[in-house]
């Protein structure tokens, strides 16, 4: 049987309540939860292409192209109805799924956006992100380390941009989505970010903020960690995402540590 977490949050003083439900479906193989599952181990699943996740695909008519990568989110994270019927009652609509990427400075940007009723995919923003305060020669090397492993460093150097650019371009696509608008105190609107801890909003967001000399946006102080929502739910601490998907037996789908990966398990 494959657990599956549905979360349940809801503001109240400043903070939120949290609690989580369990549904379950059956699993008809067992993956091994340390190494990325190849296309045939799940049903036809291939990886996202990268420069579609930043709207800079120039290869949509490639047939070739369009086999070998996912263009849609949403259809790969779709919820059936019989899950959905399992998610708690709350008052928040939306969830925004957010695992930044990056030790010395921001390197990756990605947030899913969820529909908290349903648990659908209802869009992704996703940005590479290029540091402010490094050399060029440190930058290639921190991307050669990074992102030179996954084969994907290529698309970084291809698509990176400032940090103060991707919040621009952030805050637009929260406004297209009505979770956000600066002249109603910047704050979100029924929705909150679910983190895998605190490392992201708590200490990575005002680290990179005083790097770039920016006030941190105030939609980023509070958030949904999930390892809290685990501890509640299941009485165990866990000290990871890798420790909580071996514990409840869900399979690795992509690259650890590739954000836009993390946010879809």
């Amino acid at each position: 049987m494959l657990p599956h977490l549905a979360l349940f949050a809801q503001p109240h003083s400043g903070r939120f309540t949290l609690c989580a439900s369990l549904s379950t479906q059956d699993s008809a193989a067992t993956v091994n939860i340390d190494s990325p599952v190849t296309s045939k181990q799940r049903n036809g699943w291939k990886p996202m292409c990268l420069y579609h996740t930043q709207g800079k695909c120039t290869k949509m008519d490639d047939l070739v192209h369009l086999e070998r990568f996912n263009h849609n989110c949403s259809e790969e994270l779709k919820v059936s109805p019989a899950k959905a019927r399992h998610n708690c009652t709350q008052k928040l609509d939306f969830f925004l799924v957010l695992d930044l990427e990056g030790k010395v400075e921001i390197l990756e940007f990605p947030v899913l956006l969820l529909d908290a009723k349903t648990m659908d995919v209802i869009d992704l923003f996703h940005r590479f992100v290029r540091p402010s305060a490094m050399s060029e020669q440190r930058i290639n090397e921190y991307i050669e380390g990074k992102y030179g492993k996954l084969g994907v460093d290529r698309v970084w150097h291809d698509t990176a941009l400032p940090f103060e650019e991707v919040i621009q371009q952030f805050e637009a696509w929260m406004a297209q989505h009505h979770l956000w608008a600066e002249q109603q105190g910047g704050c979100l609107k029924k929705a909150a970010f679910v983190t895998c801890g605190n490392w992201d909003l708590k200490t990575k967001v005002p680290q990179q903020c005083k790097v770039s000399r920016m006030k941190p946006p105030p939609y980023f102080m509070e958030w949904i960690n999930l390892k809290d929502v685990y501890l509640n739910f299941y009485r165990r601490r866990a000290t990871g995402m890798l420790t909580m998907m071996r514990e409840l037996k869900i399979p690795l789908l992509g690259s650890h540590h590739l954000g836009i990966d993390d946010t879809k398990i």
